[in-house]
This record gives structure tokens, sequence and C-alpha cells, in this order.
């Protein structure tokens, strides 16, 4: 098994699905870390048609949700984790966290505003279930109002810490949370008037390569559209 911090690179198995924000999120940060030269292999789950609940899925994933990384004999399943975890394992490649210890802090704090109080509230565990109860109209106004209560907090964050991105001009994993959380709030109809930060940081970001190459579309299981 190849040891944390050594510099031999891997291969991975990343289980995926395309529009998957938390698995958009660690194929960008694989593809920041140079991953990209690395064969990684894709395999896709379709969280719609309900892969996630095979029995072969469920023993990757007990919670039954993507993704999940294999990487150095290992098996890492939730999205932050699996950051945290090619940053420590990658420090010197292309480090997205500062090594001032409050810096990171701040950083950390914008990651879990979105992952855990913005993502959660509008992905597919919550959203069929208000649809089914209440019908599409109301499940839209939900996924616009979770969004909107979180970028209004991020907006002010950002406003005193942002440059060309989230903390200056360094990308971090804060802006790696960011993008995905920005294409849904675009999906979703958000209107992004209120928030000229996040949407001028949104647009520093989609000019990334690697934005570009993690985006949905180009995954190998997107629909030809």
């Amino acid at each position: 098994m190849t040891q944390a911090g050594t510099a031999e690179v891997p291969k991975a198995t990343l289980y995926s699905y395309f529009r998957s924000s938390c698995a958009w999120r660690v194929r960008l940060g694989l593809l920041l870390k140079g991953m990209s030269r690395i064969p990684y292999e894709y395999k896709a789950i379709n969280i719609v048609k309900g892969e996630q609940f095979t029995e072969e899925f469920t023993k990757l994933n007990p919670l039954q949700l993507v993704p999940v990384l294999e990487i150095d004999g290992v098996k890492l399943v939730d999205s932050i984790a699996i950051l945290q975890y090619l940053e420590e394992r990658f420090p010197d490649k292309r480090p997205l966290l500062p090594k001032d210890l409050v810096q990171r802090a701040h950083i950390h704090q914008v990651v879990f505003l979105i992952a855990s109080n913005i993502q959660p509230l509008q992905n597919t565990q919550i959203l069929p279930v208000i649809e089914a109860k209440l019908g599409k109209e109301e499940r839209l106004k939900w996924a616009q109002y979770s969004i909107a209560k979180g970028f209004t907090a991020l907006e002010r964050i950002l406003e005193k810490t942002a440059g060309k991105y989230c903390f200056g001009d360094m990308v971090t994993l804060a802006d790696v949370v960011l993008s995905p959380q920005l294409a849904n709030a675009i999906r979703f109809q958000l209107d992004m008037a209120p928030y000229p930060t996040i949407q001028r940081v949104g647009q520093a970001l989609n000019e990334l390569p690697e934005v570009k190459a993690s985006a949905p579309a180009n995954q190998p299981d997107a629909p030809n559209l």
C-alpha cells in the first residue's frame, strides 16, 4: 500500500454521477491536484435510476451516496474527507490550503457553510420528498430558498475575503466547493443579482480548465444532448 506523503502517485477509482455536486467537488479536486496525468478509473453510478442502492455499491458506501474514491488501497466516501485526504496526500501539488492556521480555519468555514448548510438541503434526498408532498413548484421554491439563505451569508463573508477567488488570488478548497454549488444555483434559476461577489468569483473559476473539465457536461455518463 502506498504511504501518505510519498512521491509515488497511485491509480484511483472514482464512483461518480455526472450531475452530483459532491462528486463534482472531487473531480475538480483531483484535476487541481494534477490527477489528470494519472489514469484514474471513472465508474458511473446513476443515482436517478437507483444504482446507489444495489448491494454491490452499498458495500462500498453504506450511506448509498456518491462520491466514493478508492486510492492508496483505502476507500473514502465523503467529498470533504476525500478533498482533505488529497490535500494532505499531495501537499506539494497545487496546495489548496495556505499554511496559516487562521486562514485555513476561515476557508474551512466557507467549505462547511456550503457543504453542510446549503447543498444537503437541495439535494436528491430532500427535493423528491418535497415534490411528492407539495408539488414541483414548491420543490423549486425550496431549492431557491435554501441556496439563497446560504448565499446571503456567503456573500457577506466573501466581500471581505475575496480577490480573484474566494480567498485572495489562490484557488482553495472553498473554491472547489463553491463552483458546483454555484452551478446548482443557476440550475434552480436563483436570482443571482444580490450576490455580485459570488458571481465574480464564479466567473473567474469558470475560466479554469480544471473547472471546465470537471463540469457535468464533460463526464462520461453525461447524456448526449
